[in-house]
This record gives structure tokens, C-alpha cells and sequence, in this order.
């Protein structure tokens, strides 16, 4: 995305789509802040697979990847401080910060059922969709683009890593261990109240108290399955995915026609359309 995102401002701005090396960095970045994340998330978890493969903490136990991950981000700082963008070390710092932040939240549950959707939808964009948001952003301001182009790398980014949790959140429900690489209803065995769940709730009343109680008592997390299955939660989660998919690409509307912004395009419907 981060590479798409960079190809496609520099042939707006400059008419030729090859790529900045600091913004090739940039995308370095940005994936090795991810896969830390992803190993961190697997202690957290305590979770046994990472996309049906053993996780790091398995296969060499928790304070080794620990210490992974920790490695891994500071090498992403090192290349980060090399780059020598004051600008571009403030966003990636809100990354960070976002991460833990929403990790945080994950943790921890609203006893305001009025707030649980929005907790939920700053929970994941803090855990996901921040990532992608700043450091499409980072690829704009290190060509130089003005804060237009910023705002709308930005906007891209939010919506499609947003629309990406949401459509994870309904595979959890949808697809098979197979596909997912993880047991299903995985989300609900931790404790974790997704879109499919808070809409559910809107239909079945009873899950509320579930929620609160995070799927802890005997048969909660069967009956909680159940009725997403029951209710067009599922159907509803789908949807607003699609509302943000459609909102990045409102966003790239601006963007000069190249090969890099159908590229983008393309991202979106893969968001959607995917099923692992």
C-alpha cells in the first residue's frame, strides 16, 4: 500500500511513478512495524498459529519473541532515524503510540453500552488502521506533496485498514480454520466483542451482559456464535466495510490515472472480496 501510495502521488505531482528511495524505506518501515506487532499479538494472545504456521512464541517461547519483536522495531527506528525527516519521525512515532494505545483498549471494556461500538471503531483504528493511515501519509510528505495530498493518503490509508479489520472480524465468523489459520470464533475465546458481535447484540439483548463479562462464564462463547448467526450482524459488518472502502476511494478520486492508482483501487476490492 505504501509503495502504491508513494508510485501513485509521485506521478500526480511529477508525472513519473518511480519510486523515492527514502520513500522505498518508508515501505520497509512500515512492514517491519507490522510483523512486530503480529509477534507481539501472538504473546499477548498466547495464540499457537500466526496464518496456520506455528507463531514465533511456540517455537521459541514468549520472552525470545519478546525480544524479537523488540529487535525488529528498533531496527524500523534505526532505518526511521536515517531518513532524516523530522515530520515522518513524529508520524511513525504516533504509530507506535496508537499500537500500544489500542492494544490497551483491547484489554479493557466500556461499561458504557452507548460507547462499546465507538470503543470498538477507535480500538481498531489505533490497532490497525493507523499504521496504514500515517505511513501512506509519510510516503506524501516525503515527496513533498502539500496537505491535501497528505490528508487524502491519510484517508486512504484509515478507511482501507479499517475496512480490513472489519472484514477480519467477519471472517471470524465466516471462514474455516483452513482458510483462516486460526481456530474460528477465535476473538470471542479471548474475550473480544467485534462489529458482528455488537450488532448482534442490537437484535438479542442478552448478549450484553456477555460482553461485559467477556464471554468468561460456561457456554457464552457457543451462544454468542450462535446468535451472530441468528441476527444480520454479520451482514451489517460487511456493509460498513463496504462504506469505508467506498470512502478510500472517494478519497483517490483525486489522483491523477496511472497504473499505481488502479493498483490501489485494486487493494480495496481485495479487501473486500477476500475470504482468508
Amino acid at each position: 500500500m505504501v509503495v502504491l501510495m508513494a508510485r501513485a502521488l509521485n506521478y500526480h505531482i511529477f508525472e513519473c511513478s518511480r519510486l523515492l528511495d527514502t520513500q522505498h524505506r518508508m515501505a520497509i518501515i512500515a512492514e517491519m512495524i507490522h510483523t512486530a506487532s503480529l509477534v507481539h499479538d501472538d504473546v499477548i494472545d498466547t495464540s499457537d498459529t500466526r496464518r496456520g504456521k506455528s507463531s514465533v512464541n511456540v517455537l521459541w517461547g514468549q520472552r525470545k519473541a519478546i525480544l524479537a519483536g523488540d529487535f525488529i522495531l528498533a531496527q524500523a527506528a534505526r532505518i526511521l532515524a536515517q531518513l532524516n525527516n523530522e515530520d515522518v519521525v513524529h508520524l511513525l512515532a504516533q504509530v507506535l503510540l496508537d499500537l500500544v494505545q489500542g492494544e490497551f483498549m483491547q484489554m479493557s471494556s466500556t461499561e458504557d453500552e452507548t460507547e462499546r461500538f465507538n470503543h470498538y471503531l477507535k480500538k481498531t483504528f489505533k490497532k490497525t488502521a493507523s499504521l496504514t493511515a500515517y505511513t501512506c501519509k509519510a510516503a506524501a510528505v516525503l515527496c513533498g506533496a502539500g496537505e491535501t495530498l497528505q490528508e487524502m493518503a491519510f484517508q486512504y490509508g484509515r478507511n482501507v485498514g479499517i475496512a480490513f479489520q472489519l472484514i477480519d472480524d467477519y471472517l471470524d465468523f465466516m471462514a474455516s480454520e483452513s482458510e483462516l489459520g486460526k481456530p474460528a470464533a477465535a476473538d470471542l475465546r479471548l474475550g473480544l466483542a467485534t462489529a458482528p458481535v455488537l450488532y448482534a447484540s442490537q437484535r438479542f439483548p442478552h448478549l450484553k451482559a456477555m460482553i461485559a463479562r467477556r464471554f468468561s462464564e460456561l457456554g457464552d462463547v457457543e451462544k454468542a456464535y450462535e446468535a451472530v448467526h441468528k441476527s444480520d450482524g454479520l451482514t451489517h459488518t460487511k456493509l460498513l466495510a463496504r462504506r469505508h472502502c467506498d470512502e478510500a476511494l472517494s478519497h483517490i478520486s483525486i489522483l491523477s490515472d496511472s497504473v499505481e492508482k488502479r493498483g490501489l483501487i485494486t487493494v480495496i476490492e481485495k479487501v473486500l472480496e477476500r475470504s482468508k
